[in-house]
């Protein structure tokens, strides 16, 4: 019978480029398994990541906007949907591995919190030695996952995820151990920041937080002055400030492109994530999750009764850090008002 995965392999061997990393280059999983006979080692933890509970929970999870009214808002599973996209474009066309690429982004904010960075914010002040959601997103996939055991992805894909992030400091980091190891690893942080500019800019719009006519003038002129123009505009710019140069690929953008996304970046900052009508729901969100922390730091069996006993061996801390982070925005909420609110008739 033909081995539908060998085939696969040998077409990423003949077909991608010299700096990508084909599936039979993989630095392999902290638990050995049988090869599938049909999908290559990516292929695979691409799927073991789409059906992990983690991932059907980002829907509920949010972006930028708290509990918004309209259908079209985007959400924690739609981001990571967009910079999939993105990543995969970016990708082909510097021809890498797409199965790589995709495992990465669609694993990359697993380990995100309810209500956004609002969220991130509260663990990383409560929890000893602070908390980040990149280094959540592959605890996610390491030992939360699949009851305690964890999804044993490849090197690669938990390389990938665990160094996606980048804050508001350069998209690829000056200290190398920072630095995603493999060309799709560095793919997707530029996706990633190509994807939240666009549509955070976007949403913000169409809340009325601000209005086209507020974005600067340089971004509109560089960037576009729509949705898919920047998209595509910051897609090319990448693509154009990416060379190989001493055996592998070398990263950037564009200069004047990179310069106008650093100020979108900082528009962004100062207009959006810290405007009066995102703020103000932040500080409730940052409150209900400070109590609810607290709660179950003092009452441990009723933490065991929701969480299990499958990470009975980590501290009460770290499960009560976990069991905040898995949370999505309407659970939290339910939660609170389940422990916090009167009943009625009592």
């Amino acid at each position: 019978m033909l081995n539908v995965r060998q085939t696969i392999e040998q077409r990423e061997l003949d077909y991608l480029s010299p700096y990508s990393c084909p599936s039979v280059r993989t630095k392999g999983r902290a638990v050995l398994e049988e090869p599938c006979p049909i999908r290559t080692a990516f292929q695979r933890d691409r799927n073991r990541i789409v059906y992990s509970k983690a991932f059907r929970r980002l829907k509920y999870k949010t972006q930028v906007f708290l509990a918004p009214t309209g259908d079209h808002y985007r959400t924690r599973l739609t981001h990571t949907l967009e910079v999939s996209e993105i990543a995969r474009t970016l990708g082909r066309a510097l021809f890498l591995n797409e199965d790589l690429l995709e495992a990465i982004a669609l694993g990359h904010d697993l380990g995100h919190t309810p209500f956004g960075h609002a969220g991130e914010a509260v663990l990383n002040e409560l929890m000893t030695g602070g908390f980040s959601h990149y280094r959540q997103s592959l605890r996610v996939v390491d030992v939360l996952e699949n009851d305690g055991m964890g999804l044993n992805l490849t090197y690669e894909v938990r390389d990938g995820i665990v160094k996606h992030s980048k804050g508001y400091g350069e998209v690829l980091p000056k200290n190398s151990k920072d630095m995603p190891q493999t060309a799709e690893g560095c793919v997707v942080r530029y996706a990633d920041i190509i994807a939240y500019l666009a549509h955070d800019l976007d949403d913000a719009i169409r809340s009325g937080v601000i209005a086209e006519a507020d974005i600067p003038l340089t971004c509109q002129d560089l960037l576009g002055k729509n949705h898919s123009r920047r998209i595509v505009t910051m897609v090319e710019g990448v693509l154009a400030g990416t060379a190989p140069q001493g055996g592998h690929l070398l990263f950037g953008v564009e200069e004047r492109i990179g310069q106008a996304m650093q100020e979108l970046r900082w528009f962004l900052y100062e207009n959006v994530y810290r405007a009066k009508q995102v703020h103000e729901e932040f500080v409730k969100a940052s409150k209900m999750l400070r109590e609810l922390f607290v709660y179950f730091m003092e009452n441990r069996e009723f933490l065991d009764s929701y969480m299990g006993s499958y990470a009975e061996s980590t501290s009460l801390e770290r499960r009560v850090g976990d069991f905040v982070a898995s949370m999505t925005d309407r659970y939290a909420q339910d939660m609170y008002a389940r422990i916090f609110w009167p009943k009625k008739g009592v």
